[in-house]
């Protein structure tokens, strides 16, 4: 009588064969390596968790004080007058770019950060970049938090335009996608960097890059009319203006390139599944 094995391991693997459904049947392992990722990451500091809320508080307050008070650059996104506190404004986009950069960043360093694991104990290869977006999305919960607190204080408070409407039901779709997004770009990197480790080096300063390129430390309304339509291909452009919309319930949101922003996430996401199945079957050679 043959034996029936639950697991087969084989170097034979179709082009999307990219174990999804065996990912998903791991999520004991990737709760594990959340835990593992989270307590990591504060581990033997004093304050602990309490950094996730630090950090964003006072890059908020640094852009706020420089970017809002001394080079006075405007945070609308949409003509009108709208009234919107611009320390509300740099929170929204800090902590959403936040927690993209760090997603991205880590997920770009998975085949490096995990290579004696992977070396020596077979999972699906995709339960390492899951983890990490979902261990970061622990820190974006704790500071969404605190976002909703500044945002009852102002609304409470009284002289701004914010108020509650059906936009806020977006949110768990954005979120969505910055979670595609960054794991894709992240995954795509980490298996090009098995064998050409200079693009690691370039991921920090890119991100440097590519945040003074989105509306985090302006609003859309900074940008020429004329050239909104390219610098709104930028898919993490559409993700911070709608988000922002969401909170305060006024702001810049084009269906257009809301959906721009989608396709390219869908076909980054992919491309990076299908390139992250195909190193991993070789990446203990090169690595």
């Amino acid at each position: 009588m043959s034996q029936q094995f639950k697991t087969e391991i084989t170097s034979e693997h179709h082009l999307f064969d990219l174990h999804i459904k065996e990912t998903f049947q791991y999520r004991d392992l990737i709760f594990l390596f959340v835990k593992r990722d989270f307590t990591a990451q504060y581990k033997q500091t004093i304050l602990g968790p309490l950094w996730a809320i630090i950090q964003p508080l006072l890059t908020t307050l640094v852009f706020t004080v420089v970017f809002g008070n001394l080079a006075k650059l405007t945070t609308a996104d949409v003509p009108g007058g709208y009234v919107v506190p611009g320390f509300l404004f740099y929170m929204c986009g800090n902590i959403c770019w936040g927690y993209f950069s760090s997603t991205l960043g880590a997920t770009s360093n998975t085949f490096l950060n995990n290579r004696e694991t992977m070396g020596k104990v077979y999972y699906p290869r995709l339960v390492a970049p899951v983890s990490t977006a979902f261990s970061r999305l622990i820190s974006f919960a704790i500071q969404f938090v605190m976002l909703i607190v500044f945002w009852l204080f102002f609304m409470l408070r009284g002289g701004t335009d914010i108020r509650i409407t059906p936009m806020l039901l977006m949110i768990p779709l954005l979120i969505v996608q910055m979670i595609m997004l960054a794991v894709g770009i992240g995954i795509i990197i980490s298996s090009v960097t098995t064998k050409y480790r200079d693009l690691a080096m370039l991921v920090g300063f890119g991100l440097d890059l590519w945040r003074y390129g989105s509306p985090i430390a302006y609003g859309l309304g900074m940008i020429p009319k004329k050239y909104q339509g390219v610098y709104m291909l930028n898919p993490v452009s559409p993700i911070l203006t709608a988000f922002r919309k969401a909170v305060f319930g006024f702001g810049y949101f084009n269906l257009k390139y809301f959906l721009i922003s989608w396709v390219i996430t869908i076909v980054v996401f992919m491309i990076g599944l299908i390139l992250f199945s195909r190193i991993e079957r070789t990446f203990m050679d090169t690595i």
